[in-house]
């Protein structure tokens, strides 16, 4: 899996506490200089976003992150901006870092306020140093009331770091979260920034890395990784002008039970149009002429029995089960015939339902749920896989065997061995019927091409994120499956679509 100049590292809370010790005593940059340089980031992105402001509310908590918001309000008062600045926390408690930055803006002749319920907010623009990296359990009392006071506020939010109340490492919130704008987040992107809810929470996100060298951020190995855009790979260069459809593999399709031929022919039409050669599909009898007549390039095949699908099991190069499958005796017995196959597969929808429980550890799959259909997979309930994505891709990859994709804001992609992968592309018009199928026919017409299941994975959820983007320029409301299958063919010739994480 090639992942070079195409994706960035993410660190967990507990990482980026070692880079920080590391930079202070081996790299010998003082912590409070790390401090300093962090405020100034902010401070930049507010004159960048908000160039006519000039009146800043700060909220500033009892550790590091609010003395990075200490700095920001010295800053913007020596700019002669009018500030107003909150405490929370134990004042006694404050780290000797934070303490100088709150010394540094008092002496300034900045005045620091206890912060208590319902105090105004007069700023132009407010800025989140509450909490930081170290949320581990649910906000409550005079901090959720801040936190609440702010997204009530009807004003631009910057938040320091990560937004407070949000999850460092999994993305999830404590209870709330406060909402930004702009995210300025240090030294290493963290992890809970592109997952889980954090896309309605952290608003654009501005890396700085606090001139930390590269031999420090060297020796702590990351997380995992953000994938910016498809990998690189041969399969993208032009074709041999001799090549002909047998070289790029025969795709087998089932599913369709009856009322859901449409999902078969989505993923069938977008592995075509990812490059697959053949692609045939196994559907019930009565779907087949349909969808045949309204795909002419799909060939299709009517099924009663399992037996009926051994010869097109036979000729695949890989199989797709899942898109429109149902739960019937039909698709219970589709599904065991494929699962004494040994051919790479990608299941998916039902596929995933009827295999839950039953773990036959295979490594040459895909497996692609939505938290849902994770959650079966793992007996656990939805929310808790919302608690942890990259835990439940883990824990079924495990299970399961092979590569998982827990799909949603932020798709995690756990490959069956290495570094998980988070995708920064896709937006929410993506969230419509048959869009899941979408993304299954272009992962297996991956594999189809030559591609082993990890790599499909991790170059498929990319390029069906930029597809969506893609098509989403014409407006993400209306967005519709079909409309992702009609911008890849535009994204499998024409090079990346540009990252969105500055």
């Amino acid at each position: 899996m090639t992942t070079h100049n195409t994706s960035l590292p993410l660190y967990s809370a507990a990482q980026l506490r070692e880079l920080d010790r590391r930079a202070i005593e081996e790299a010998g940059i003082p912590g409070y200089t790390l401090m300093t340089r962090a405020g100034e980031a902010c401070w930049a992105v507010i004159n960048q976003c908000w160039p006519g402001s000039h009146a800043l509310s700060v909220f500033c908590g009892a550790g590091n992150n609010g003395g990075d918001g200490f700095v920001i309000a010295r800053l913007a008062l020596q700019a002669n901006w009018q500030v107003q600045v909150y405490q929370l926390g134990d004042v006694a408690r404050l780290p000797a870092d934070a303490r100088q930055a709150r010394d540094a803006l008092t002496d300034a002749g900045g005045l620091v306020s206890d912060y208590v319920e319902g105090a105004a907010i007069d700023g132009d623009v407010v800025v989140d140093a509450l909490l930081g990296t170290g949320v581990d359990r649910p906000v409550a009392g005079l901090w959720r009331s801040a936190i609440e006071a702010i997204n009530a506020s009807a004003r631009p939010v910057l938040a320091v770091d990560i937004p407070s109340g949000l999850h460092s490492d999994t993305g999830a919130h404590a209870g709330v979260a406060t909402v930004a704008a702009h995210t300025v987040t240090f030294i290493g992107r963290k992890l809970g920034l592109y997952t889980g809810v954090a896309a309605d929470h952290c608003g654009e996100i501005h890396f700085a890395d606090l001139a930390v060298p590269g031999s420090v951020m060297a020796q702590v190995e990351a997380s995992a990784r953000l994938l910016l855009a498809t990998p690189p790979g041969s399969w993208f260069a032009p074709r041999k002008r001799v090549a002909h459809k047998g070289d790029f593999g025969h795709l087998l399709v089932i599913g369709g039970d009856h009322g859901m031929s449409g999902a078969v022919r989505l993923a069938g039409e977008a592995a075509l149009r990812t490059g697959a050669g053949l692609v045939s599909v196994a559907t019930r009898a009565e779907h087949a002429a349909l969808i045949a007549a309204a795909c002419p390039e799909l060939m299709c095949h009517g099924i009663s029995q399992p037996r009926q699908l051994r010869p097109l099991l036979d000729t695949a190069t890989v199989i797709l089960i899942g898109p429109g499958l149902g739960r019937s005796g039909w698709a219970r017995a589709l599904l065991a015939a494929v699962l004494q196959t040994r051919q790479p597969r990608v299941m998916d929808a039902d596929a995933l339902n009827g295999l839950a429980g039953q773990p036959q550890p295979f490594t040459q799959q895909v497996l692609t749920p939505h938290p849902g259909e994770a959650a079966r997979l793992l007996n656990q309930s939805t929310a808790a896989i919302q608690a942890d994505r990259l835990q439940a891709a883990r824990d079924i990859s495990q299970q399961y065997g092979g590569t998982s994709v827990v799909k949603g804001a932020g798709s995690v992609i756990q490959p069956n061995e290495g570094t998980p992968v988070v995708c920064a592309a896709g937006n929410p018009g993506m969230a419509t019927a048959g869009s899941g199928d979408v993304l299954s026919g272009i992962i297996a017409a991956l594999i189809a091409q030559g591609l082993g299941v990890d790599a499909a994975a991790v170059t498929g959820v990319c390029l069906h994120a930029q597809a969506g983007d893609l098509a989403a320029r014409a407006g993400e409301r209306g967005l519709i499956a079909r409309d992702i299958i009609a911008a890849l063919r535009t994204l499998m010739n024409a090079g990346d679509v540009d990252s969105r994480d500055t």
